[in-house]
Order: C-alpha cells, then structure tokens, then sequence
C-alpha cells in the first residue's frame, strides 16, 4: 500500500529544501570569502608598491644630501665660503704645525698583571 502524502511529517518534506538551503549557503559564504581574500591581497600589493615607491623617494633624498654634504665639505667649497664670509682664515704655516708621534703599541701581557709597590708583577 503507497504511503499517503498528508500523513508525512513536515521534516521529511523540507529536508532536501533545507539542504539546498544550507548548500546555497556555504556556497554563498566561500564565493563572499574568495572575493574578501582577493581585496585583500590587491590591498596589500597596492601597500607594498606605494612602500617600495616611498623608499626608492628616500634612497634618492639621501643620495642628494650626501653629494650636498660632499660638497660643502671640500677644501674648494670651504676655501670659498671663507673668503665669501671675509672670516680672515688661512693655512697654517708650518712652524705651526706640532706633529706628534704615537707610541707603539705594547703586546699587552703586562696589562694583565697589578704592579706592586716594590716592583713585583701580581696576578
């Protein structure tokens, strides 16, 4: 005897619509995830570029102070700023140059000892 539709419970007939439900809904959730990740990661790239384009920025800022600061250092460029300041600056002469000798350097085994009053080495 066929089983009549009326006295089937309401689970039994919603069951493959709730499944088709929740499968939409995982579907939905992975399609929303994917484009989620994939925002993220061309944000991420756009962080990266305007990083990599402020430190190329920076390199060149301090490629251009360095030329500068080799510059104003030179014994030309400091010969003239003397001169344009009229600060009265000359070499010095060579009777005024004391050049001093630097002692040699001891091997250091003495360092390591206390010298006594009387002359004797301590460890």
């Amino acid at each position: 005897m066929a089983k009549n539709r009326r006295n089937q419970s309401a689970a039994i007939r919603f069951g493959p619509a709730l499944k088709a439900l929740l499968l939409c809904l995982i579907m939905a959730g992975l399609a929303v995830g994917y484009v989620w990740q994939k925002s993220q990661i061309y944000q991420l790239g756009r962080q990266i570029t305007a990083g990599e384009h402020r430190l190329a920025q920076l390199r060149d800022g301090n490629q251009k102070l360095s030329d500068q600061l080799a510059a104003l250092n030179s014994p030309v460029m400091l010969d003239q700023r003397v001169h344009a300041l009229n600060l009265g600056l000359v070499p010095a002469q060579p009777a005024q140059v004391c050049r001093m000798t630097e002692p040699p350097p001891d091997n250091g085994a003495d360092r390591r000892f206390a010298a006594r009053q009387d002359g004797r080495m301590t460890q």
